[in-house]
């Protein structure tokens, strides 16, 4: 929560600014903002309000601002005791931060309000006392409302509340915790008529679909759109090699690392991104292994433990570390305000994103934020160039809203349940009235109702999935108490994804793989991993049994799940390309890298989907540049060695990237298009999703959610292999005897949406047919390098590889960088 510098240049809208708030701010010598006495207004004439303002303005202060309103003596009689304004994050921590924050106003004008904070690592105690005794202000997450709004004493805990306030909205609105956090709000206005809804966000792309999305019944004008004064503009700059040139490929940034240390040593406090934790991993190793003057640098991400996060936040907090590598688990608005650099190792993969991170730094409107984006390879260059130009222009981007999940309003229909019979007609009315759930319509309805009573026609014989009964009047309650208490213990929207061990039927193990990864094989595929060509043979439980390939292997491991690159940085990034004369500003390096492909070959620019086909160490490859992002083009490259095996091009294998995708094989590709036909999405991908395990894995997590398996019994809790194991047993069930099943159902659209990207698949297809150029080369083009050089080396962490690509590297640079005579003709 930063203050409002004064800023005498401009008026302050204070006719609704009560005089404690007034005198409180003049004694800090700040000033009420307009986007401030906005919120205070719209809660004046009874609206809710979305705001987007930048990091450092004020954005928490002016949430709660109606809140202490409420309680200064100059505003009349106090309200009544009890909730008045539920605050709802993404982060405990960012809980934890606000509380601390927001208890110097409340303490400095003597406002009689009671502040707590509520979340899993809140003791029992507390939370017990908290709904027989409730704070005037409970900062809490989607999953703890949903937990609260399960109790049947939620009725006389609401019943006061006057005001939500929901920050850092982008970050979680348009997924599954965003479909609970909106269910939450529709029970919640129905408990509380009177309560005002309020949103904040420092990078909405989209403001009238968030102000949609915060208003009941989709009523964008009952929601009043608030926009923050415009800060200074960050200072954002693209870290060059001091004398080598920009590496062609990899993604690490290492080439970076003493230029970084030179910078840590420069900055009291720098802050440093990367997209992976396995990549955060290794630029903090590599940090320690050049920090000869021992200077404190730490490291944070979610796969350390609650007390190592909170050490490290806690040292942050006191100033005592002058370096942190951290991943998007520090993404969102924690306020150590005294960061004055960041740094962005790789592509920041999205402008939103980036100035998310950005805003980490300074944390005061009047002073820019310092950011340095250091690209691994040219292609990152390109998108560092662009999202910078985007930073610059203020554009945003971020993910669509999509209809609400059928797992989520599962586990709310169940949590209802626990609080009280309801009614089937008013419960739908009151679902339908969050905007993700308008589309449902009474046959959707009744599948989940029938879901959450039965289990499901094929499961309706077992008496542990009847957890809700119908009466003759249209009511529904509880077949059973104890049901309440187990719905308690395992609801929750976050499903931990595991790491699969790989190994020979032996037993020897070889490592471990993101499960995507591993889902996305089917018995008698061929990969690369730990250095050898493998089949898999099995997948039983969390074991991917596998055995030496005879083969060479087809398929690319890899390590870490990527961030999507969005298709607003990918449009730009396709723009530069056919920018020449923009191409002046680039290092020489970098420009020649576009003009050599220029000349020898195409440029992928808008409305044009390049493929090129050339033979290279006795193998004929094809490169689609998409710019469709990794997990697009890892699907993608998936079905077309299915498609290319069905027409007997004898396919060797692919590798991915952002921006496009190499495939290779024995026989050469003359004509792509066949490849690219949109009925692959009929044909190819049903079979690869259905006969791999994507699907069985998207149903574990549906069926958590649901809460058709649980994952914690009173006095133990399951381990993820227990879970797995019975959620494969009930899979192999539905798929054969009730394949429209309501969580099938759920588990295909998570399939289509988080695990193949396979919108993004399809809008490429579909446009491919107007907009495919096929170019033969003789050789390697300029383009295709940076993906040609990740062949074979993908299973390795990112960074470690570096160093073994530059050889490669460059062989192949040289000889896609050769204009011959006969070209020049």
């Amino acid at each position: 929560m930063a203050d409002g510098a004064t800023d005498p240049g401009q008026m302050s809208e204070t006719a609704s600014v009560p005089p404690e708030i007034a005198t409180w701010f003049a004694g800090r010598g700040w000033r009420v903002r307009r986007h401030q006495a906005e919120m205070l207004a719209a809660a004046d004439a009874g609206r809710h309000a979305l705001l987007v303002a930048d990091t450092g303005a004020g954005k928490t202060l002016a949430g709660f601002l109606p809140t202490l309103a409420d309680f200064c003596p100059s505003h009349g009689a106090l309200p009544e005791d009890g909730l008045h304004t539920l605050y709802v994050s993404p982060l405990k921590a960012l809980a934890h931060d606000v509380q601390r924050n927001l208890v110097t106003p409340v303490e400095e004008m003597s406002l009689p309000i009671r502040i707590e904070t509520r979340s899993g690592d809140t003791p029992s105690d507390r939370k017990k006392r908290q709904r027989a005794r409730p704070p005037h202000i409970l900062l809490t997450t989607p999953e703890s409302l949903s937990l609260l709004l399960s109790y049947p004493d939620s009725f006389g805990l609401f019943r006061t509340l006057r005001r939500v306030v929901v920050d850092e909205v982008h970050a979680f609105a348009t997924g599954k915790r965003g479909d609970l956090l909106a269910l939450g709000l529709s029970r919640l206005q129905a408990i509380a008529p009177q309560m005002q809804r309020a949103a904040l966000s420092a990078t909405v792309a989209d403001p009238q679909a968030f102000r949609e999305w915060l208003a009941p019944w989709g009523e964008i004008d009952a929601v009043e759109l608030a926009e923050g004064e415009k800060g200074a503009p960050p200072e954002v700059e693209i870290l060059l090699p001091h004398e080598a040139s920009v590496p062609w490929g990899g993604h690490a940034a290492i080439w970076a690392i003493p230029q970084l240390y030179a910078e840590i040593k420069r900055n009291r406090t720098t802050l440093i991104f990367a997209n992976t934790r396995f990549l955060a991993e290794l630029i903090f190793q590599q940090l320690w292994d050049v920090n000869e003057d021992t200077l404190s640098i730490g490291i944070h991400h979610g796969s350390l433990s609650k007390e190592a996060r909170r050490k490290v936040e806690g040292a942050m907090a006191r100033g005592e570390l002058r370096a942190l590598v951290a991943t998007a688990s520090l993404d969102l608005g924690v306020d150590w305000g005294d960061i004055d650099l960041v740094v962005q190792m790789g592509a920041p993969k999205g402008s939103s994103r980036l100035l998310q991170r950005i805003g980490r730094a300074n944390h005061r409107l009047d002073q820019p934020s310092r950011a340095i984006l250091v690209p691994g390879n040219r292609f990152e260059f390109l998108e560092a160039q662009s999202a910078k130009d985007a930073v610059d222009e203020g554009q945003r981007d971020g993910e669509d809203f999509r209809p609400g999940g059928l797992d989520v309003l599962a586990q709310h229909v169940m949590a209802c349940a626990c609080a009280a019979p309801f009614d089937e007609a008013e419960l739908l009315a009151e679902v339908r009235s969050s905007l993700s759930y308008a589309w449902l319509d009474e046959a959707a309805w009744g599948r989940v109702l029938h879901f959450v009573a039965t289990g499901g026609y094929a499961l309706e014989a077992y008496d542990k999935f009847k957890r809700i009964v119908r009466d003759e009047t249209g009511v529904w309650r509880l077949t059973h108490p104890e049901h309440a208490q187990r719905h308690r213990m395992n609801a929750g929207i976050i499903v931990d994804a595991e790491m699969i061990e790989i190994r020979f039927r032996n037993g020897r193990s070889l490592g471990k793989v993101e499960e995507q990864f591993a889902a996305s094989l089917r018995n008698g595929d061929t990969f690369r991993f730990a250095g050898m060509d493998l089949e898999v043979e099995s997948f039983k439980d969390l074991d991917l049994i596998v055995r030496a390939a005879k083969k060479s292997a087809t398929i690319p491991s890899y390590m870490g799940l990527r961030l999507p690159l969005t298709t607003h940085l990918a449009d730009r990034v396709r723009a530069m390309l056919v920018d020449r004369a923009g191409w002046a500003r680039f290092p020489d390096d970098v420009r020649e890298w576009l003009e050599v492909q220029d000349w020898r070959s195409q440029m992928p620019g808008p409305g044009k989907l390049l493929v090129e086909s050339f033979p290279h160490a006795k193998k004929h490859y094809s490169v689609y540049y998409t710019f469709e992002g990794w997990n697009a083009n890892q699907s993608l490259g998936m079905l077309i060695t299915r498609r290319m095996e069905e027409r007997g091009l004898m396919p060797g294998g692919f590798v991915a990237n952002d921006y496009s995708l190499a495939v290779w094989g024995l026989k050469p590709v003359l004509d792509p298009a066949p490849l690219l036909s949109p009925d692959i999405l009929a044909h190819e991908f049903v079979e690869w999703v259905q006969d791999s395990h994507l699907l069985r894995r998207a149903f574990r997590e549906v069926a958590v959610i649901a809460g058709l398996v649980e994952r914690q019994h009173p006095g133990k809790r399951k381990s993820g292999k227990q879970v797995t194991f019975s959620t494969d047993l009930i899979y192999d069930v539905l798929r054969k005897y009730e394949p429209d099943h309501v969580l099938l159902e759920a588990a295909w659209a998570d399939a289509r949406q988080k695990m193949t990207d396979v919108g993004r698949l399809g809008d490429l297809l579909d446009r491919s047919t107007a907009q495919l150029v096929h170019v033969e080369l003789e050789r390697v083009s300029p383009l295709a390098v940076p993906v040609m050089v990740m062949i074979g080396r993908e299973s390795l962490p990112q960074g470690a590889i570096d160093d073994e690509l530059l050889l490669e590297a460059e062989t192949l640079a040289a000889a896609a960088m050769r204009v011959d005579e006969e070209e020049t003709e």
